[in-house]
């Protein structure tokens, strides 16, 4: 099995082009859940961001305390050159599961998917850790089996029951109604708060 998990096999991919998951623009799920956010104010992680669609958007809008979350290197040079006056010192390259801050609001796409299932209750346990007081975890993640020996891996909505509902209360987990056209009935919508 190709070991995908490291920084330099994602920035590998970055610099062959390989990027599949990357839409070129924010998705539309996405930037409905964002047009849903009110507290500008509010601390913002995305992780797993790549070229960082979601957090440019966040940005234009007056979101200033949002953070970009990426192993590999080049999405995050990109993304400072693209956006100049972005700080530096939201760009965090480094292992999700090494995070020690805390967030008000994280916001999940294709990250989930492409970590190794066996690392999936660890990926709740760290964003139960990161979320302060009443935190929220929203986005979309996949509903239907993907691939079993790589990246996207897939999931049901009762995995995800399972996974989540010890540390967080469920707001919604249903069917996501905004995604792109490749994805539609593909992935449900999520928005849970830290327990």
């Amino acid at each position: 099995m190709e070991k995908l998990l490291s920084a330099d096999s994602w920035e590998e991919r970055y610099k062959q082009g390989y990027t599949g998951w990357d839409l070129g623009h924010i998705s539309g799920a996405m930037k409905v859940i964002i047009d849903g956010l009110e507290h500008k104010d509010a601390r913002i992680l995305v992780p797993g961001a790549g070229n960082g669609f979601e957090v440019a958007y966040l940005w234009e809008r007056g979101f200033k305390n949002v953070y970009l979350l990426d192993w590999a290197k080049s999405p995050l040079d990109n993304f400072a050159k693209k956006y100049p006056d972005f700080p530096k010192a939201q760009l965090l390259q480094r292992d999700f599961f090494d995070l020690k801050d805390q967030y008000d609001l994280i916001l999940e796409q294709t990250f989930f998917c492409a970590l190794y299932p066996a690392q999936r209750e660890a990926y709740a346990k760290k964003m139960h850790e990161i979320l302060g007081q009443n935190g929220l975890l929203k986005g979309v993640l996949f509903s239907v089996p993907m691939y079993d020996n790589r990246p996207p891996y897939g999931g049901s909505t009762s995995d995800y029951l399972t996974l989540f509902s010890t540390l967080f209360d469920i707001i919604k987990l249903e069917p996501c109604q905004f995604s792109e056209p490749d994805r539609m009935e593909m992935e449900v919508e999520i928005e849970m708060r830290k327990k």
